[in-house]
């Protein structure tokens, strides 16, 4: 691995600032920030780091909420982590650090916006952390983790369940029917997909989600009519 850096001077220090730390080995960074569809870049793209730096994050977050909530359930310990390691909260890290102003990608994946570049931003989060664990060590991604997520980790809504769980149940008791999960679209590239999902429940108007995974659009679907009939509060509400 060369040292040598597609970011500019001041870039790179502009971002090493909100990481807390300064690589050494800099091509590290430009890897953390490359997707997929910029095939050109030596550095290759973030797929692999995207893997490593998921792992590091479960491990930190699990940690740090074990230390945290020495009362908790393993149930609740197991939601608590399930949200902070949510591509939701990771992409919110991303605007916080204002990583959209680095990530390179191809010219496709530029014309995304909102929504549907979220999981972009998170995937970047996640190969950053991988980044910091290979260039400094478990304490140097540890220290960015705290961070970033210490404060999120003690929020009112850090405790949410699983929305597909919690409405199933809602249905039930309510209507005394199961939630039917429809995918009504798959659109976009093989390395950035997109899923449309509605969910209906008898009795309940429908609603639809659009995410990266089959799974993640159930989710959105789902939270978004727990939210519409006032089971949960909107998350940006809570902020």
């Amino acid at each position: 691995m060369t040292k040598t850096s597609t970011l500019s001077q001041a870039d790179r220090l502009t971002l090493e600032a909100a990481i807390g730390h300064a690589f050494v080995e800099k091509e590290r960074l430009d890897w953390a920030l490359t997707h997929a569809s910029a095939r050109t870049h030596k550095a290759g793209n973030y797929e692999r780091l995207e893997f490593l730096g998921d792992r590091v994050l479960g491990l930190c977050i699990a940690e740090l909420l074990f230390r945290t909530f020495g009362a908790a359930t393993e149930g609740e310990l197991s939601v608590r982590l399930n949200q902070l390691v949510s591509a939701e909260t990771c992409a919110a890290v991303a605007d916080e650090m204002q990583l959209h102003l680095f990530i390179r990608t191809g010219a496709d994946v530029k014309k995304l916006t909102g929504k549907r570049m979220l999981n972009v931003r998170a995937d970047v989060v996640e190969s950053l952390i991988a980044a910091l664990y290979l260039d400094g060590g478990l304490e140097v991604a540890r220290k960015f983790i705290l961070r970033y997520w210490e404060g999120r980790a003690v929020r009112p809504d850090g405790a949410r369940r699983d929305a597909k769980t919690e409405l199933q149940e809602w249905a039930h008791a309510k209507f005394g029917v199961t939630p039917v999960y429809r995918v009504d679209d798959r659109s976009g590239p093989d390395h950035d997909p997109r899923f449309t999902v509605t969910v209906e429940v008898a009795g309940a108007a429908p609603e639809t989600g659009i995410e990266r995974s089959k799974r993640a659009a159930e989710q959105v679907a789902a939270t978004r009519i727990l939210e519409r009939e006032g089971i949960w509060q909107p998350q940006s509400a809570q902020k």
